[in-house]
């Protein structure tokens, strides 16, 4: 064991007892955390507008701040790009994270000094804590891989504008630079696919030990390792033992990157976002991502059932309940206030609070008032997948409102990269779990409104075609699970006939 696996154990054990004694006090802790937001941003145009210095506790936080996405906030932040401070945190962002999301054009969201830290940390935590329940540390003397966005920054603006991942690439502590593949130059690189080849030269003859990035662009990099060498990850990369991962449910690809790689790798799931690192898986033995209630972020939730509702109801962390399916609401030490992320989450232990992701708030199918969700499709998946022996690469879901034969139905679109030996018993199957699982969508079925789901096979690179043509290969992107409408099915559809 190298000096830093050594060092890492105590440091990891000190951090473990530190991040469990802050989550014994997260109810507490966010409270204050309201306080101190509310107490900094009261002299800022948001907080003027917003009646700031009337707020004493969090009915009245509630009244004074409405919920609001990137839309309610546009107008302040286009006075930021116009270099002026103070609008939604004191000063001007130390930088804007730009998100292209599918549910709304390009998004700039403020990054501050107070809350940068914060992105860095989670992520160490996350790792520490892995290390501190295992007490395997030997991957820290090794190399290791984000595949992220380009680190260079648009200068356009007064305040430095980047992707995510690759404003955090500026902030990575020295101490693991040495460690950290690919090349910043490589990292630079614009198109995906050339930097794909780029970074498996840098890293295909290295020890790389511990491997981060979205699973799908993760079984991209290691599909083209197979192809140069014709072996097994495990082969390439002997000393391979994290996975650390997020973006979407992994357990969908979690057969096919057992089978490229050759063996199973413990992973780490990590919930970051640009508005703030949200969550982070902290055991191996416990379900879910540990909510990060010490972060400069104040939560707050809303029944996802009563979202669209003229008055839906909203809590902040005590007045949880598990297995809800919420609409996540931030505040920020950025200057966000009741911004709504779009995500939805569902807590599976509040002691300590732990989360799971259950999907979009806006990524659903209800065109019959059905209401499927993106952890309904998952799961159905999942199950028929495990039934039948079946690998897919990846799928998104549809509704098919007017068909020119026929009830309406769901239309799911998949890509496999083992198919099953009886596809009508498998679509069969996965309708099965979907009536199981939702009993809006049974209702419709056994009502003759709908009829059962139909199935589009895509052939292989199906959706790196569609995501190449759509601009978004690679990095942060992902394809949506479920769309209400009919744009990413029909883009599909045509390249297809």
């Amino acid at each position: 064991m190298g000096l830093k696996a050594a060092l890492s154990k105590p440091f990891a054990k000190y951090i473990s007892k530190k991040v469990y004694k802050e989550a014994a006090r997260a109810v507490e802790l966010q409270d204050a955390t309201m306080k101190m937001l509310v107490d900094k941003a009261k002299n800022t145009a948001f907080g003027k507008d917003h009646n700031f210095a009337s707020i004493k506790n969090y009915e009245d936080f509630k009244k004074a701040i409405p919920v609001k996405d990137y839309e309610g906030i546009k107008h302040y932040i286009e006075r930021i790009k116009h270099d002026e401070e103070n609008v939604l945190w004191p000063g001007l962002p130390m930088y804007f994270s730009k998100t292209s999301g599918t549910t709304s054009g390009v998004k700039y969201i403020p990054i501050s000094k107070e809350s940068m830290p914060h992105h860095i940390t989670a992520a160490r935590n996350a790792i520490l804590l892995y290390i501190a329940e295992t007490g395997k540390a030997e991957f820290v003397d090794g190399k290791m891989i984000f595949l992220q966005g380009s680190p260079e920054l648009d200068n356009t603006y007064k305040t430095p504008t980047g992707r995510l991942s690759g404003i955090t690439a500026h902030h990575i502590p020295r101490y693991l630079q040495k460690n950290r593949k690919p090349s910043y130059e490589t990292n630079c690189i614009g198109d995906w696919e050339t930097k794909l080849d780029a970074i498996i030269e840098e890293t295909v003859n290295e020890d790389m030990r511990v491997i981060s990035g979205i699973p799908p662009w993760v079984q991209m990099y290691f599909e083209r390792i197979q192809a140069k060498t014709g072996k097994q990850i495990k082969d390439v990369f002997p000393n391979f033992s994290l996975f650390v991962q997020g973006g979407v449910n992994y357990r969908p690809y979690q057969p096919i990157m057992e089978k490229i790689i050759g063996k199973s790798i413990p992973t780490v799931e990590v919930y970051p976002a640009s508005e703030g690192f949200i969550a982070y898986q902290d055991s191996q033995k416990h379900d879910g991502l540990l909510l990060n209630t010490n972060a400069g972020i104040f939560f707050e939730f809303i029944p996802a059932e009563e979202f669209f509702n003229d008055n839906p109801s909203r809590i902040s962390l005590k007045d949880v309940k598990l297995g809800v399916n919420y609409a996540i609401i931030m505040n920020t030490n950025a200057g966000l206030f009741g911004y709504n992320i779009g995500d939805t989450i569902k807590f599976v232990s509040l002691n300590p609070y732990r989360i799971v992701v259950s999907g979009r708030i806006k990524h659903f199918i209800s065109a019959f008032g059905e209401h499927v969700i993106g952890e309904e499709v998952d799961r159905a998946m999942i199950a028929a997948c495990e039934k039948f022996g079946v690998e897919v690469t990846e799928f998104t879901v549809a509704p098919q409102v007017a068909p020119t034969d026929g009830l309406p139905y769901h239309e799911w679109f998949v890509e496999f990269n083992k198919r099953p030996s009886d596809l009508p018993a498998f679509v069969t199957f996965l309708d099965e779990e979907m009536v199981r699982q939702n009993v809006y969508y049974k209702d419709l079925i056994t009502g003759n409104i709908l009829r059962n789901l139909v199935l589009t096979e895509l052939p292989k690179d199906g959706f790196i075609n569609y995501m190449k043509s759509e601009g978004k290969l690679g990095g942060q992107n992902k394809v949506p699970r479920l769309g209400n409408d009919r744009k990413i099915a029909d883009a599909l559809t045509a390249m297809i006939k």
